[in-house]
Protein backbone atom coordinates (compact mmCIF):
# COMPACT_ATOMS: atom_id res chain seq x y z
CA UNK A 1 0.00 0.00 0.00
CA UNK A 2 1.48 3.35 -1.02
CA UNK A 3 1.32 6.22 1.42
CA UNK A 4 -1.12 8.86 0.07
CA UNK A 5 1.12 11.60 1.47
CA UNK A 6 4.67 10.69 0.42
CA UNK A 7 4.24 7.70 -1.93
CA UNK A 8 6.36 5.34 0.16
CA UNK A 9 5.23 1.72 -0.16
CA UNK A 10 6.28 0.61 3.32
CA UNK A 11 3.79 0.94 6.18
CA UNK A 12 2.67 -0.81 9.31
CA UNK A 13 -0.84 -1.64 10.39
CA UNK A 14 -1.72 0.09 13.67
CA UNK A 15 -5.28 -1.17 14.09
CA UNK A 16 -7.76 -3.47 12.28
CA UNK A 17 -11.47 -3.79 12.91
CA UNK A 18 -14.63 -4.82 11.09
CA UNK A 19 -16.43 -2.16 9.06
CA UNK A 20 -19.55 -1.84 6.91
CA UNK A 21 -21.53 -4.31 8.99
CA UNK A 22 -18.72 -6.86 8.92
CA UNK A 23 -18.44 -6.80 5.12
CA UNK A 24 -15.05 -5.08 5.15
CA UNK A 25 -11.98 -4.57 7.31
CA UNK A 26 -10.89 -1.07 8.32
CA UNK A 27 -7.15 -0.71 8.82
CA UNK A 28 -5.28 2.23 10.32
CA UNK A 29 -1.82 2.39 8.82
CA UNK A 30 1.30 4.40 9.56
CA UNK A 31 3.87 5.20 6.90
CA UNK A 32 7.38 4.14 7.92
CA UNK A 33 8.91 7.07 5.98
CA UNK A 34 6.83 10.12 6.94
CA UNK A 35 5.04 8.67 10.03
CA UNK A 36 1.65 9.97 8.86
CA UNK A 37 -1.40 7.81 9.44
CA UNK A 38 -4.20 6.92 7.05
CA UNK A 39 -7.13 4.54 6.81
CA UNK A 40 -7.74 1.80 4.25
CA UNK A 41 -10.65 -0.56 3.75
CA UNK A 42 -10.40 -4.14 2.54
CA UNK A 43 -13.45 -5.92 1.19
CA UNK A 44 -13.95 -9.14 -0.73
CA UNK A 45 -14.54 -8.89 -4.44
CA UNK A 46 -18.04 -9.82 -5.41
CA UNK A 47 -19.61 -10.63 -8.72
CA UNK A 48 -19.90 -7.08 -9.88
CA UNK A 49 -23.18 -5.97 -11.27
CA UNK A 50 -23.43 -3.85 -14.37
CA UNK A 51 -25.28 -0.57 -14.19
CA UNK A 52 -27.34 0.27 -17.27
CA UNK A 53 -27.29 4.01 -17.75
CA UNK A 54 -30.05 6.07 -19.35
CA UNK A 55 -28.16 6.19 -22.68
CA UNK A 56 -27.98 2.38 -22.75
CA UNK A 57 -24.29 2.15 -21.90
CA UNK A 58 -23.15 -0.24 -19.19
CA UNK A 59 -20.48 0.11 -16.52
CA UNK A 60 -19.58 -1.80 -13.36
CA UNK A 61 -21.36 -0.75 -10.17
CA UNK A 62 -19.24 1.83 -8.34
CA UNK A 63 -19.92 2.29 -4.63
CA UNK A 64 -17.98 5.55 -4.62
CA UNK A 65 -20.43 7.15 -7.07
CA UNK A 66 -23.35 6.29 -4.79
CA UNK A 67 -21.43 7.62 -1.78
CA UNK A 68 -20.56 10.85 -3.60
CA UNK A 69 -24.18 11.48 -4.67
CA UNK A 70 -25.52 10.87 -1.18
CA UNK A 71 -22.80 13.02 0.38
CA UNK A 72 -23.61 15.93 -1.93
CA UNK A 73 -27.34 15.65 -1.15
CA UNK A 74 -26.61 15.61 2.59
CA UNK A 75 -24.14 18.52 2.52
CA UNK A 76 -24.75 20.88 5.48
CA UNK A 77 -27.64 18.73 6.71
CA UNK A 78 -27.89 17.00 10.10
CA UNK A 79 -26.92 13.64 8.59
CA UNK A 80 -23.87 11.98 10.10
CA UNK A 81 -21.06 10.40 8.11
CA UNK A 82 -22.08 7.05 9.65
CA UNK A 83 -25.62 7.46 8.32
CA UNK A 84 -24.26 8.24 4.86
CA UNK A 85 -22.08 5.12 4.94
CA UNK A 86 -25.02 3.02 6.17
CA UNK A 87 -27.22 4.25 3.32
CA UNK A 88 -24.44 3.56 0.82
CA UNK A 89 -23.96 0.06 2.24
CA UNK A 90 -27.71 -0.60 2.04
CA UNK A 91 -27.72 0.41 -1.63
CA UNK A 92 -24.67 -1.72 -2.36
CA UNK A 93 -26.30 -4.71 -0.63
CA UNK A 94 -29.49 -4.19 -2.63
CA UNK A 95 -27.52 -4.13 -5.88
CA UNK A 96 -25.59 -7.27 -4.94
CA UNK A 97 -28.72 -9.14 -3.90
CA UNK A 98 -30.42 -8.53 -7.25
CA UNK A 99 -30.69 -11.75 -9.24
CA UNK A 100 -30.25 -9.87 -12.47
CA UNK A 101 -26.61 -8.77 -12.82
CA UNK A 102 -27.73 -5.71 -14.78
CA UNK A 103 -29.52 -2.98 -12.89
CA UNK A 104 -30.66 0.41 -14.11
CA UNK A 105 -29.60 3.76 -12.74
CA UNK A 106 -33.31 4.49 -12.26
CA UNK A 107 -33.63 1.57 -9.84
CA UNK A 108 -30.52 2.57 -7.90
CA UNK A 109 -31.69 6.19 -7.75
CA UNK A 110 -35.12 5.19 -6.46
CA UNK A 111 -33.51 3.11 -3.69
CA UNK A 112 -31.33 6.07 -2.74
CA UNK A 113 -34.35 8.41 -2.64
CA UNK A 114 -36.27 5.97 -0.44
CA UNK A 115 -33.36 5.79 2.01
CA UNK A 116 -32.84 9.56 2.02
CA UNK A 117 -36.53 10.27 2.58
CA UNK A 118 -36.36 8.22 5.79
CA UNK A 119 -33.31 10.18 6.99
CA UNK A 120 -33.71 13.78 5.83
CA UNK A 121 -36.39 15.31 3.61
CA UNK A 122 -34.20 18.16 2.38
CA UNK A 123 -31.46 15.74 1.32
CA UNK A 124 -34.14 13.69 -0.42
CA UNK A 125 -35.41 16.72 -2.37
CA UNK A 126 -31.86 17.74 -3.29
CA UNK A 127 -31.11 14.28 -4.65
CA UNK A 128 -34.50 13.95 -6.36
CA UNK A 129 -34.18 17.33 -8.07
CA UNK A 130 -30.95 16.27 -9.76
CA UNK A 131 -31.90 12.63 -10.33
CA UNK A 132 -35.33 13.44 -11.80
CA UNK A 133 -33.96 16.45 -13.72
CA UNK A 134 -36.66 18.86 -12.70
CA UNK A 135 -36.93 21.58 -15.30
CA UNK A 136 -39.51 23.80 -13.67
CA UNK A 137 -40.56 25.09 -10.29
CA UNK A 138 -43.89 23.28 -10.72
CA UNK A 139 -42.16 19.89 -10.92
CA UNK A 140 -40.18 20.77 -7.82
CA UNK A 141 -43.31 21.90 -5.95
CA UNK A 142 -45.12 18.72 -6.98
CA UNK A 143 -42.40 16.64 -5.32
CA UNK A 144 -42.59 18.77 -2.18
CA UNK A 145 -46.37 18.29 -2.11
CA UNK A 146 -45.91 14.50 -2.26
CA UNK A 147 -43.66 14.67 0.80
CA UNK A 148 -46.10 16.92 2.66
CA UNK A 149 -49.02 14.57 1.88
CA UNK A 150 -47.10 11.47 2.95
CA UNK A 151 -46.21 13.12 6.27
CA UNK A 152 -49.73 14.31 7.02
CA UNK A 153 -51.48 11.08 6.01
CA UNK A 154 -53.50 12.82 3.27
CA UNK A 155 -54.02 10.43 0.33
Amino acid sequence: MKCPFCGNDEDKVIDSRPARDGKAIRRRRECTACSRRYTTYEAPETNSSLVVKSDGSREPFDRSKVLRGITIACNKRPVSADQIVQITSAIESAVQSEENREITTRQIGSWIMKELLAVDEVAYVRFASVFNRYESVDEFLSELQKIRESNSGIP
